[in-house]
């Protein structure tokens, strides 16, 4: 019951007493009291962030346009001022940012903005109905919080599956005693695009609600009975078109209707299996089909920055750029010990930071739709050339491909060693028969956000257990708070949990309120696989 209609209803009749009510501390049923978002717990907290005393003032206008993806390619859509993605918003570490969101939607749709990987103050967390009332069409919100943390971030919103819009923009929060040494540095945003071009998002989730009970296949494992691979890892040379097995395709229901939008015999063994429920025509790179692909211009020899992000709704991307290493220095925003890869995996809701020394020529940055067979593709042009072609494959994608687990924090970031106060086992539950995706099986109730919290006191260095009990991969993100992998893998806000998989991770109970824990895969998430990580009072 956690329909998108649903939801849209009891977010547009709350008025700020009523998410006052739904936020406020409740000692009920045996249910602990907990925080409440804008309580006084929250504002001490906050007072003690470092400030530069600078405000940054933006105006973010949420309207239905027509985007431009390329290659003649328009598509009808919801964006930020018309633009995907949008406006990079650019501060220094303390500065504070003054957002305010204009809903211009069709429709009476409501939404919100979320700050994707920021630990900040909990009631500017932009997630309906627990730290405020969805902005309502027509009205206006201001989002005001310090950013003291360095690091690439994005902003979306948190209703409904908007993610998979076009409701998305970098956030990039500058060091002002950066240690690292680079010449330039590009934004590369990812995302997998289905909106105005096969239908729209909530018409995917209507019909991935159905679920794959009356398609006769067999099992609730969340896993197409079809064992063969789509991830390519012996197809060398630099060109897709040979060799390559068909796309996986759009299924077929078991009295022969056609489902538009559910994907099947998507498999891969990076991801342990399958590698994604929905089936987008398009992958994009900042907003660009590969066809006629964004460039960045440079010169060779210089040593560039890319901060690159997965803005995508259900689908984890490989990257390259031919004929270069990449040096990964951060993730989620923290540094890490630096390493060589040819090639990254980053999943929905992830950001990576790599270094490149660019040689002379035309490059394409490849970013491979995990399991998919399909591509997205920007260029960066150093020297004379034509563009690559669409279905370019740089052989980087088949080397060394490194993901989080293979990282290790920087010295700077690493958690402190101390005894661990609280041990939570977060369950990842359900299948694609039912598509009742969960959290130790229980599906979030929005209209009951507090009915089952996850709970924590403020200073406890808290272990939480994704034990993935699903033959689906789910990245797992935690709003308010990066956590370890591990006692010195790498700080993240948002990490891959493979299928049949254990992954611990550890926090410090050290910003007060109440946070969402959910799969970012878009429909994973509106579907239930969400909780509530809730300060007790």
């Amino acid at each position: 019951m956690n329909s998108i209609n649903r939801r849209s209803v009891l977010l547009a009749g709350l008025g700020v007493a009523g998410v006052g009510a739904l936020a406020a501390c409740s000692s009920s049923a045996g249910t602990p009291a907990l925080l409440s978002p804008s309580g006084s717990a929250v504002a001490a907290a906050d007072k003690k962030r470092t400030r530069t005393g600078r405000t940054h003032e933006v105006t973010l206008t949420a309207t239905q346009n027509r985007a431009d993806l390329g290659a003649g390619l328009t598509a009808r859509t919801w964006a930020f001022s018309g633009q995907v993605p949008g406006k990079e918003l650019r501060l220094s570490a303390g500065d504070t940012l003054a957002a305010t969101l204009s809903n211009q939607l069709p429709g009476q749709a409501t939404t919100s903005i979320h700050w994707h990987g920021l630990a900040l103050r909990n009631d500017m967390d932009g997630v309906p109905p627990t730290t405020q009332a969805a902005v309502r069409a027509g009205r206006n919100f201001t989002y005001r919080f310090t950013a003291d943390t360095p690091g690439t971030y994005f902003f979306h919103p948190h209703v409904g599956v908007q993610l998979d819009r076009g409701l998305y923009a970098p956030l990039i929060v500058e060091d002002p005693r950066e240690p690292l040494a680079y010449d330039e540095e590009w934004v590369v945003v990812l995302d997998d695009w289905l909106d105005g071009v096969t239908g729209t998002p909530d018409d995917a989730f209507a019909e991935l609600q159905q679920g794959m009970g009356s398609m006769h296949m067999g099992d609730d494992s969340g896993s197409p009975s079809s064992s063969s691979g789509h991830e390519g890892h012996d197809m060398g040379g630099m060109d897709m078109s040979g060799g390559m097995s068909s796309p996986p395709s759009a299924s077929s229901s078991g009295d022969g209707m056609s489902m538009k939008f559910m994907l099947m015999d998507a498999q891969s063994k990076l991801l342990g299996g399958d590698a994604g429920d929905v089936n987008h025509p398009h992958h994009l790179v900042n907003g660009r089909v590969p066809a006629d692909p964004a460039v960045f211009r440079s010169k060779p020899g210089k040593r560039v920055r890319l901060r690159m992000i997965n803005a995508g709704g259900d689908t984890a991307y490989r990257v390259a750029l031919g004929g270069h290493q990449l040096t990964v220095t951060h993730t989620d925003g923290y540094p890490v010990q630096h390493q060589q890869a040819d090639a990254l995996l980053i999943g929905m809701g992830e950001r990576y930071d790599v270094l490149v020394t660019l040689d002379d020529g035309v490059f394409p940055l490849v970013a491979l739709a995990e399991g998919k067979n399909a591509t997205g593709m920007a260029v960066i042009r150093s020297g004379s050339g034509a563009l690559p072609r669409a279905a370019v494959r740089p052989r980087e994608l088949d080397g060394m491909v490194m993901a989080a687990s293979q990282l290790r924090a920087a010295d700077a970031v690493r958690l402190a060693s101390r005894k661990t106060d609280r041990v939570h086992r977060i369950e990842l539950t359900g299948g694609m028969s039912a598509y009742n995706w969960a959290i130790n099986g229980k599906r979030f109730d929005m209209s009951n956000p507090t009915a089952h919290p996850i709970t924590v006191e403020k200073g406890q260095r808290v272990r939480l257990d994704f034990v993935n009990t699903t033959s689906m991969w789910h990245p797992m993100h935690l709003h308010g708070h990066t956590y370890q992998l591990g006692h010195s893998g790498p700080r993240k806000d948002t990490t891959i949990v493979l299928p049949h998989q254990t992954v611990p991770v550890f926090f410090d109970a050290d910003n007060p309120g109440q946070w969402m824990l959910h799969c970012h895969n878009a429909y994973h998430g509106e579907a239930g696989m969400m909780a509530l990580v809730a300060y007790q009072a």
